[in-house]
């Protein structure tokens, strides 16, 4: 049977035994580095897609978004809590549904933390450039965006449109700041560091200080006509951005995978998940209003009179027309656009200093998620679903030298040539698929063993996980198609690795379910700084 490969679940609660994490954090502590963990990615970087997509009804969709991570994340709690080992999704999936789904699920987690690491890294060099373009030193077009490329690429497929050939005259085919700092995070992790506490909430401090900053100087100029329309683009378009929107919330996990560490899980961690959701949800809608009502967010439409997509050649092309026709650049053409409102409203020197806030806090986002990517490659390596190879530790470092390099890799091509709402899109896809395979894992473990010890157990889980599952899927479905085609295609090349090699080798198939894990945490470097 392809569903009869089950990890036993005890061999895997086997390491978070040996280990014997103290429990030390509470919910204060938990809500902090829930936040830390969240701010610093989609509300420096997606501002702009999402007020492409929904205009001033982006508002609605942040709050859809973080309904949506808020129910998953007690999902992701109950597993993490039952299963507090290295894997994230994989390792729940692995232990409940069988070795097929994990694996897919592992897959799909190639998307949520590689592609969105590159995410990061492009929109960190949209605020590098911004910066050093306001220092006085330009870094020229061709070196920062991958615009011309794309609008080559539809070009030669056949596309037309009078937006597209300007948008091939004013992109670039290759963004070397966003290559530059994923190799340096790349090095980074090779290289190994311990995670300071201290710098963590100086981040927090630096992120939380510079929108706090945005929204007072944004507020008392508010123009409520810039409302008008609120919803431009209908319900759709709301849906459309709350799916890439969602990319703003991924980071929650950081809390329920704390669980292991808290005191009183089953009182503390959902107050760190909700508390550290609503906080950021609360500071995204009033960012959001203010820069809807300092300088409008309406939609840009090209010139047969439709709203163009974000990130797409068109787009570009039609904002350079617009900038070149005199007319103030509109928000959702800014690539920074938090610093583009303050630069508006005439505060560009506060508008310099957000935009430092997100050139400092941006790298450590793009370390987590690649840390977070050798991590489950590394556990699918070590159960024997990878080449071993990627599961080798240097001996100087003690660090997965391999599967980072290749990470990096895999990160900085992305990152080199793609914009960075595409990027967001597919990673989304691949994230929705493993949150919704989390929700149905507790279910089914609910049935299959109900009596197992649950630290931290999902409220209302009959309701709450079919919730998650629904809001999944239906921000999947929102997606832009070429996002929601990537997850099927790129889960049938899994499969074929996955029946052409991994399957004849894994662990578990073999009969070697022993106690793997414990060795190999032994040997994983400690988490990686976020400087």
């Amino acid at each position: 049977m392809i569903f009869g490969r089950v990890k036993s679940l005890d061999a895997i609660l086997a390491t978070a035994e040996k280990k014997g994490l103290h429990r030390s954090l509470g919910a204060f502590q938990l809500t902090l580095l829930g936040v830390g963990a969240v701010i610093g990615t989609g509300i420096f970087v997606l501002t702009s897609e999402a007020a492409q997509k929904a205009g001033p009804g982006m508002m609605i969709s942040f709050v859809i978004a973080g309904f949506v991570c808020a129910v998953a994340a007690l999902c992701y709690s109950e597993l993490a809590s039952m299963v507090p080992v290295s894997g994230s999704a994989y390792t729940y999936t692995y232990a409940v549904t069988g070795e097929i789904l994990a694996w897919m699920v592992g897959w799909a987690l190639i998307l949520e933390y590689a592609v969105g690491a590159s995410a990061v890294a492009v929109g960190w060099s949209n605020h590098a450039v911004g910066l050093l373009n306001g220092l006085g030193l330009h870094i020229p077009a061709f070196l920062s965006n991958g615009d011309a490329l794309i609008a080559n690429v539809q070009m030669a497929f056949g596309a037309s449109s009078p937006d597209l050939i300007t948008a091939s005259q004013v992109g670039g085919y290759f963004n070397l700041p966003a290559v530059i700092i994923s190799v340096l995070v790349t090095l980074l992790l090779i290289l190994g560091t311990t995670e300071s506490a201290r710098v963590n909430a100086v981040l927090v401090l630096i992120k939380i200080t510079a929108l706090t900053a945005f929204v007072a100087l944004t507020i008392p100029v508010l123009n409520a006509t810039n409302f008008t329309p609120f919803t431009p683009t209908g319900a759709t378009g709301v849906l459309g951005a709350a799916a890439s929107i969602f990319f703003a919330y991924v980071g929650f996990d950081a809390v329920s995978t704390a669980a292991e560490e808290t005191k009183n899980p089953q009182r503390n961690v959902p107050i760190g998940l909700i508390a550290s959701l609503g906080i950021c949800t609360i500071f995204y809608l009033v960012v959001a209003a203010g820069a809807i009502g300092a300088m409008g967010a309406q939609p840009v439409a090209g010139l047969t009179g439709g709203v163009l997509s974000p990130g797409s050649a068109e787009l570009a092309g039609r904002c350079a027309s617009i900038v070149s026709s005199g007319i103030t650049e509109p928000l959702v053409c800014s690539k920074e656009a938090l610093v583009h409102v303050l630069d508006t409203i005439g505060w560009p020197a506060i508008g310099r200093l957000v935009g430092l806030a997100a050139v400092l806090a941006l790298p450590s986002v793009v370390l987590m998620m690649m840390f977070g990517q050798t991590r489950v490659f590394f556990v699918m390596a070590r159960d024997g679903l990878l080449p071993e190879k990627l599961a080798s530790v240097h001996p100087k470092f003690k660090t997965p030298h391999v599967v980072t390099a290749v990470t990096g890799l895999v990160v900085t091509i992305a990152a080199a040539i793609l914009p960075v709402g595409k990027l967001a899109d597919y990673s989304n896809s691949g994230t929705l698929f493993a949150f919704m395979m989390v929700a149905i894992s507790v279910m089914v473990l609910r049935v299959k063993d109900p009596s197992r010890k649950r630290p931290f157990k999902t409220p209302a889980v009959w309701i709450i996980a079919p919730l998650a599952i629904v809001g999944c899927i239906g921000l999947y479905l929102s997606l832009p198609l070429i996002a929601i085609l990537v997850l099927p295609v790129w889960g049938v090349i899994g499969l074929l690795v996955y029946f052409l090699y991994s399957r004849s080798r894994s662990h578990v198939g073999l009969g070697h379910d022993e106690v793997p894990e414990i060795e190999a945490e032994e040997l994983m470097p400690p988490r990686p700084a976020t400087f």
